[in-house]
C-alpha cells in the first residue's frame, strides 16, 4: 500500500528533526554554537487526472526535511577574565589555519597560546590577523599568525628628550648649589644617571652643569660634563633665558658600545609654561621625565573592540601586537558545518570577505570573554513537543493502515456467493 510509504516518510522526517533538536540541546553549553531548525517540505505528487473544470487531481507522496536553517543571532557574551578568550558581537567569523593550510571559520573564541606563542583555536589552528611591525598594524598586509607569548619583546629606545619640574630658591645666597639627577637610556637600553648641578651666581642668575659618571664612558675620576650654561629669571621667577629648549646635549663614547645619545632638554611644557622657576622656597625637583626606556618582555595583553591586541611590557610600554581579522559571507546559511565549532565556505555561501572588526559590516570583539550558545531551551522543548506529536500521528497512521490490511486479508466470501 502506498499509504505506508507516506507515513514512513513522515516518521523518517520527524526522526531527523528530533535528531536536530537533540543536537541543539546537547550543545546548549558549547561555546559559539548556533541553533538549528529543521524545515519540512512535501515530496512529489502523483497526477490522478483532472476534474470537469480542468483542475488537477493530485495525490501527495509524503514529506522530507527540505532544509536545516542555522540561527546566527548572537549568543550571550560571558566574561572569563582569560586574555586569550575573544567574543564576537554582530556579523563575522574568526579565521584559523591548521598546519596543512586549511582555513576554518568559527564563532567560538575559546583560544589559547601554544608553545610558540601563537594564538590558536582548541583544534590547534592558528588564529589569523594582521601582525604588527614595530607596533604598527597594516590591515592591507597578508594575514598571518598572531603572537602573544611571553617571548614577545619590546626593543629599547634611546632617550631623545628630557625635562624636569624644578624650582630654585630665590633667597639662596650666591654660591649656593642644588643638585638633582635623572636616569636616561642609551640605544642598548642601558641606564645612565645624569646629574644636574645648579649654582646661583647672582640675583636671578644660575649656572648649570649636566654631568655623567666617568665610568659610563670608560674613564675614571671626575664626572664628565656633557652640557653647561647660564639660566636667567625675570622678576616673577619665570625662566627668561634660554627659552623653549636646549638641544644638542650629546653623550658619546659610551663604554657599553651604544650609539651616541643626542638629547633635547625641554624647558617649557606643551602650553609654554616654564618648567624651571626661581621663587622663594626650597630648591626642589617635583617631576622628572624622559622618553627612553630599556628592553621589555610581554607581561599582559588585551583585545580591543576593533581586534587590536594591545600588549603591556615589563618596561612599562604598551604596543600593538597585531589585529584579529574577521571574515563575512554573502550567505551564511550556505556554510558547511565541519565540527569542532568550525565552518567551511561552499559555492552557496560565497567566498570569505576578510577585514578588520567593526568595518565593512563586521561585528566588534570583546576580549577576556566568550560568546555562548544561542540555543534557547524553552524554544527547543516547544519544538520537541510539536515534532513528537507529528511522529506519533504518523506512527498511528501506520498502525491504522496495518489494521486495515489485516481486515482486508481476513475478508471471506459469504456462503452462497
Amino acid at each position: 500500500m502506498a499509504s505506508f510509504s507516506v507515513a514512513l516518510s513522515g516518521l523518517a522526517a520527524s526522526s531527523n528533526a528530533l535528531n536536530i533538536i537533540s543536537n541543539d540541546l546537547a550543545n546548549l553549553n558549547t561555546v559559539g554554537f548556533k541553533d538549528q531548525q529543521a524545515n519540512f517540505e512535501d515530496l512529489f505528487y502523483q497526477n490522478l487526472g483532472t476534474t470537469g473544470a480542468g483542475n488537477m487531481i493530485q495525490e501527495g507522496s509524503g514529506t522530507k526535511i527540505g532544509s536545516v536553517a542555522t540561527e546566527f543571532t548572537d549568543g550571550t557574551v560571558q566574561d572569563t577574565g582569560i586574555s586569550s578568550n575573544v567574543a564576537i558581537t554582530g556579523n563575522g567569523f574568526f579565521i584559523t589555519q591548521d598546519p596543512n593550510g586549511t582555513y576554518t571559520y568559527m564563532r567560538a573564541g575559546d583560544f589559547s597560546v601554544n608553545t610558540d606563542g601563537e594564538l590558536v583555536s582548541p583544534a590547534g589552528g592558528a588564529v589569523l590577523g594582521y601582525p604588527a611591525v614595530n607596533g604598527v598594524v597594516n590591515t592591507g598586509a597578508v594575514l598571518g599568525p598572531l603572537y602573544v607569548g611571553s617571548s614577545v619583546t619590546n626593543p629599547p629606545s634611546a632617550t631623545t628628550t628630557m625635562q624636569q619640574q624644578t624650582n630654585l630658591d630665590a633667597t639662596a645666597p650666591a654660591g649656593t648649589t642644588y643638585s638633582t639627577s635623572m636616569a636616561v637610556y642609551d640605544s642598548l637600553g642601558a641606564s645612565h644617571v645624569l646629574t644636574f648641578n645648579y649654582t646661583e651666581s647672582a640675583p636671578n642668575t644660575w649656572t648649570y652643569q649636566i654631568t655623567l659618571p666617568a665610568a659610563d664612558t670608560g674613564g675614571t675620576g671626575n664626572p664628565t660634563v656633557i652640557s653647561s650654561g647660564t639660566l636667567t629669571f625675570d622678576a616673577d621667577g619665570n625662566l627668561q633665558s634660554p627659552t623653549g629648549s636646549i638641544p644638542g646635549i650629546t653623550v658619546s663614547g659610551l663604554a657599553d658600545g651604544a650609539a651616541a645619545m643626542n638629547i633635547t632638554w625641554n624647558l617649557t611644557d606643551p602650553s609654554g609654561a616654564s618648567l624651571l622657576t626661581q621663587v622663594a622656597g626650597s630648591s626642589t625637583t617635583t617631576t622628572s621625565n624622559q622618553n627612553g626606556y630599556k628592553a621589555g618582555t610581554l607581561q599582559s595583553y588585551t583585545v580591543q573592540a576593533d581586534g587590536t591586541i594591545e600588549g603591556t611590557f615589563t618596561n612599562g610600554q604598551t604596543q600593538a601586537l597585531g589585529q584579529i581579522a574577521l571574515a563575512s559571507f554573502a550567505n551564511v546559511q550556505g556554510l558547511e558545518s565541519v565540527g569542532s565549532d568550525g565552518y567551511e565556505p561552499t559555492l552557496a555561501s560565497g567566498a570569505a570577505v576578510v577585514g578588520a572588526p567593526g568595518a565593512g559590516g563586521r561585528g566588534t570583539l570583546t576580549g577576556g570573554a566568550l560568546e555562548m550558545s544561542n540555543v534557547d531551551i524553552s524554544t527547543e522543548f516547544t519544538r520537541l513537543i510539536v515534532i513528537q506529536r507529528g511522529f506519533q500521528a504518523n506512527a498511528r497512521m501506520i498502525t491504522t493502515l496495518d489494521s486495515i490490511g489485516n481486515t482486508t486479508t481476513n475478508l471471506q466470501a459469504q456462503p452462497g456467493n
